[in-house]
């Protein structure tokens, strides 16, 4: 596992009540126009490749394709670049990063988190995609692009990234194929949803290498397609992908054009944004949860709150930044002391939107 890359400044949290954080942590509402591109990264992609998806699949001289061999770049990514290479014999064309979200105890609010999922991609003109990620080493696959019809056989991974290609493929981006591998920093056990930023970071990275050069992937686009291809997703959690900002939380509901902000830098107050995530079969999940918020409070965690719609394993908590040791081996102590497994804790920076890395 990586270190919470692409994150920015301080780790955030807020201080107040224990109910409604984000109303707690938030100063006055903020209105912004939108954005055409909040990507922070270089603006152009290399030439290579046309709008209707066709490409030379030679990519050695694009953006991105010496990434695995950049000391300076962030390990997960170069690791992305090269298992693409390696699973594929091409280095990728671009790759992105995209950050977890979460939803915060106020109601419409969301924020990304400082660990992102990448994505690596390189065009074909072949008609042909081939899927790879080092969470299912044995199970990379080489599957025929159709626009339409029953999917191929494929593992149980790649279906929905598959299903985003074909999305994009009948939106005019890559047709003609794409080498594409997929890698997060956190698994499911961490207890943050990870489909919504894989599907985004699998988005971009897509659209980008299947655009004439200089273009930049249309967010609000891609939000809308892909609410439309896996609309079993979390939409506020995709759109906290695309437009987060570090130290701010996006309040959802506001008119598509405009985007509005809350502050969310709890860490100007002195707490911590912790998630705690307990182990063992989903049966007991609610209770031991519960139990491991109860010993929080107690030793003085502020508030707690599930990082998603429907409740998991896991709980986003505010700490104050004197008691986190304290809180950490409360919950550790009792649950050692019933022989049940200690949950797991992941800090958590309010970090900005996915972006592409050069």
């Amino acid at each position: 596992m990586t270190g919470p890359a692409g994150s920015v400044g301080p780790v955030a949290a807020t201080t107040g009540t224990p109910t409604g954080p984000a109303a707690r942590a938030a100063g006055p509402t903020a209105t912004v126009p939108e954005d055409p591109d909040p990507d922070p990264g270089p603006s152009g992609r290399a030439a290579g490749t046309t709008a209707s998806g066709g490409a030379r699949p030679d990519t050695a001289g694009l953006a991105g394709g010496d990434l695995a061999r950049r000391a300076t770049a962030d390990p997960l990514f170069r690791l992305v670049a090269y298992a693409l290479e390696a699973a594929h014999g091409r280095p990728p064309a671009a790759v992105w990063s995209a950050p977890y979200a979460f939803r915060l105890g106020s109601p419409g609010l969301v924020a990304a988190a400082g660990w992102p999922t990448a994505a690596a991609a390189a065009p074909r003109d072949d008609g042909l995609v081939r899927l790879s990620s080092l969470g299912h080493p044995a199970d990379g696959c080489d599957l025929p692009l159709t626009l339409s019809g029953p999917l191929p056989d494929a593992p149980a991974w790649a279906v929905r990234p598959y299903t985003v290609l074909r999305a994009l493929a009948r939106a005019g981006y890559g047709r003609g194929g794409t080498d594409l591998h997929v890698q997060g920093s956190l698994t499911g056990a961490a207890g943050l949803a990870t489909a919504e930023p894989a599907d985004c970071a699998v988005a971009l990275a897509v659209a980008d290498v299947h655009s004439a050069a200089g273009e930049r992937p249309d967010r609000a686009f891609l939000a809308r397609l892909l609410a439309g291809a896996v609309p079993e997703g979390d939409d506020g959690l995709r759109r906290a992908v695309f437009h987060a900002r570090p130290g701010r939380a996006l309040l959802l509901g506001a008119r598509p054009r405009r985007r509005r902000y809350v502050a969310f830098d709890p860490a100007a107050s002195g707490a911590r944004l912790v998630l705690m995530a307990v182990r063992g079969g989903a049966a007991d999940r609610p209770r031991e949860l519960a139990r491991a918020v109860s010993c929080a409070r107690r030793a003085g965690a502020l508030s707690a709150w599930p990082p998603g719609q429907r409740p998991g394993r896991s709980l986003l908590m505010l700490l104050p930044e004197t008691r986190l040791t304290a809180v950490r081996s409360a919950v550790a102590e009792d649950f050692r002391g019933r022989g049940r497994p200690v949950p797991r804790f992941l800090n958590i920076v309010v970090a900005g939107a996915a972006r592409r890395e050069e």
